[in-house]
C-alpha cells in the first residue's frame, strides 16, 4: 500500500522484520541432540543413490535415443526425429543437473565436516566430489566458512554483499526528499534513481540469466558479487590471495591440483568420445549444476525481507537468521517441490538451520528445522520465503538494488528508492503473550 502526500512524496507501508535478540545457545537448545550425529556409512549411501539415479537416467536416455529411428517408430516428418532426440537430451541434462547438484551438496557438507566424524574422510570425499564438479574444494571450503561466520555482515561476509548507494555511483542521499528507511521518497528522487538503476523486463530477465549461468565461475575466478573490500584480482585459485592465511597455501594448491585433474579428464574424454558427446553428457548438466547452485544460494541470502548488518549491530545469531528457507521449484507445484527437495537433499528447504549449526547432516536437517522453527516462532521470527524458482529470481533481482551508506541495520531498496521492510525489536517479557513488537525508531 502506498500514499502520495501533497508534498509530492510517496509513502509505502513496510513489512516488519523482527531483529533477533537470541544467543547461539538459545538456538542450539531447540535442536534434538541426535541430529548432530554424523555417519560416514549413511552419508555414503546418498552418494551411491545419486550416482545410481544419474546412471539410470543416462541409460534410459541412451536407450530411448537409439529407439527414436524410422525403423522403430513412425513420425509424420523426418525432422521430428532429431527434434525428439533434442527434447529427450534436454530432459536428461535437466534431471542429471538436479541430482548432480545433490552430489555437490554432499561435497559441501564434507567441507562443513558434516559427512562423518572423521576430518580425513570428510576432506578426501569432499575433494573428490567437488573436483569432479569443477570446484576448488579447500579454497571454497575456507571462504565459505568465513561466509558462515559473518553472514549478512557488510564488511566481513564473503558473497552476496549488497552494493551501497556510493559504490553504485547513485545520487547522494537527500534527507529533505527521502527518508533513510526507504518508506517515503519524493517523485524527483524516484526519477533520478530509476534513470540510474531502472531496467526493462527484458533487461532484468537477461541480467538474471547471466547471473545464473556465469555467476558461480565468476565468483571463484574474480570474486564477482563477493566482498568489495578485497583488492581487484582476488581469486580462489591464488594461494597468496587475501582470502587465505599463509598456513593454508598447501590446501589451495591441493584444490588447484584437483581442478587440473578435472580439466585433464575432460580433455581425455573429449579426445576419446568427441566434444559433442561430452558436451551433452557432462558439460550441459555441469552448467545446470552451476545454475542451481547460484539460484539456490542467491535466493537464500537475497530478498527485500532480509537485513544486512554493520559491525555495531552484527552478532552470529543475527547473521545466521538473515537467511531464508525456500521450497526449490515449489512454484511449479507440489510434485516439482518434492523433486527439488529430494534431488538436492533439502539444501534450500533447511538453510536457516544449516547456518545455525552447519555440522548437522542433511538427513537430520528436516527434523532439526522443524524444532528450530518452533523456537523461532515463539520469538515472532518466521523465515520461510516464497518458493525458489526462476520467477522468484526475477522478482528479487528487480527489487534488491542497493543499500544505504548510513545505518547499522540495512534493507535493500529498489530502483525507486523504496525498502519493503523495516526493523523491529521484540520484548519477550512486556506482555501477557510474551511478545511485544517495538519499532526500532520508537
Amino acid at each position: 500500500m502506498s500514499t502520495k502526500a501533497a508534498s509530492g512524496r510517496t509513502t509505502v507501508e513496510q513489512t516488519p522484520f523482527v531483529v533477533p535478540d537470541l544467543t547461539i545457545k538459545d538456538l542450539l537448545s531447540a535442536i534434538p541432540a541426535h541430529c548432530q550425529k554424523r555417519s560416514a556409512i549413511r552419508s555414503s549411501g546418498y552418494i551411491v543413490m545419486d550416482l545410481v539415479i544419474i546412471g539410470a537416467i543416462w541409460k534410459a536416455t541412451t536407450l530411448l535415443d537409439a529407439f527414436i529411428a524410422p525403423e522403430n517408430i513412425a513420425l509424420p516428418h523426418p525432422l521430428l526425429y532429431p527434434a525428439a532426440r533434442f527434447v529427450l537430451w534436454a530432459f536428461y541434462t535437466f534431471f542429471v543437473g538436479l541430482f548432480a547438484t545433490g552430489l555437490w551438496v554432499i561435497a559441501h557438507e564434507c567441507g562443513h565436516q558434516a559427512f562423518s566424524e572423521s576430518k580425513t574422510i570428510n576432506n578426501a570425499v569432499g575433494w573428490v566430489l567437488h573436483s569432479a564438479l569443477g570446484v576448488p574444494y579447500h579454497a571454497w571450503r575456507i571462504s565459505h566458512a568465513a561466509h558462515h561466520a559473518a553472514t549478512a555482515h557488510m564488511t566481513q561476509d564473503q558473497v552476496f554483499v549488497p552494493r551501497t548507494r556510493t559504490e553504485l555511483g547513485l545520487p547522494e542521499f537527500d534527507p529533505t526528499k527521502e527518508d533513510l528507511a526507504g518508506s517515503s521518497v519524493s517523485e524527483e528522487v524516484q526519477r533520478e534513481l530509476w534513470e540510474a538503476l531502472g531496467e526493462s523486463p527484458i533487461g532484468a530477465i537477461l541480467g538474471s540469466l547471466r547471473y545464473l549461468i556465469g555467476g558461480w565461475p565468476a565468483y571463484l575466478i574474480r570474486n564477482a558479487s563477493g566482498q568489495v573490500r578485497y583488492p581487484k584480482g582476488t581469486t580462489h585459485f591464488n594461494p597468496s590471495s587475501v582470502m587465505f592465511r599463509e598456513n593454508q597455501r598447501g590446501q589451495i594448491i591441493i584444490s588447484n591440483i584437483g581442478i587440473m585433474l578435472w580439466l585433464g579428464a575432460l580433455g581425455l574424454a573429449i579426445n576419446r568420445f568427441g566434444f559433442f558427446e561430452v558436451f551433452r553428457t557432462y558439460l550441459i548438466p555441469y552448467l545446470w549444476v552451476n545454475h542451481w547452485l547460484v539460484l539456490i544460494t542467491f535466493l537464500q541470502h537475497t530478498d527485500p525481507f532480509l537485513p544486512h548488518y554493520r559491525a555495531s549491530e552484527f552478532t552470529f545469531p543475527r547473521g545466521a537468521l538473515s537467511t531464508l528457507d525456500r521450497k526449490l521449484l515449489g512454484d511449479l507445484g507440489s510434485v516439482m517441490a518434492w523433486l527439488g527437495a529430494f534431488s538436492t537433499h533439502g539444501i534450500s528447504e533447511t538453510h536457516v538451520l544449516h547456518h545455525v549449526s552447519s555440522k548437522i547432516p542433511h538427513y537430520h536437517a528436516w527434523e532439526a528445522t522443524d524444532a528450530l522453527r518452533k523456537r523461532l516462532a515463539q520469538h515472532g521470527i518466521h523465515l520461510q520465503g516464497r518458493p525458489g524458482g526462476w520467477a522468484e529470481v526475477y522478482r528479487v533481482f528487480k527489487e534488491c538494488k542497493f543499500v544505504e551508506d548510513e545505518g547499522d541495520i540495512l534493507f535493500y531498496k529498489n530502483a525507486r528508492g523504496f525498502a519493503a521492510t523495516r526493523p523491529v525489536y521484540v520484548d519477550n517479557s512486556a506482555s501477557d503473550s510474551g511478545i511485544e513488537i517495538l519499532d526500532k525508531d520508537a
